[in-house]
């Protein structure tokens, strides 16, 4: 016999799981300090440039 599944807490858990991983990634985005964002920044960019470095014909 299969198990009773209540419909409306069933959307209402998967609303609050939604709202829980979207605040997870908020926090990740906007919680970082200016310092921590500039690094992250710079990071990227010291990346692309040696990436770009090795390539074998510039486009």
């Amino acid at each position: 016999m299969a198990e009773v599944v209540n419909l409306r807490l069933a959307r209402k858990a998967k609303a609050r799981a939604e709202k829980a991983s979207q605040a997870a990634a908020n926090r990740a985005a906007f919680g970082e300090s200016k310092a921590a964002k500039a690094a992250r920044k710079a990071e990227a960019e010291r990346t692309g440039r040696q990436i770009d470095g090795h390539k074998r014909e510039p486009d």
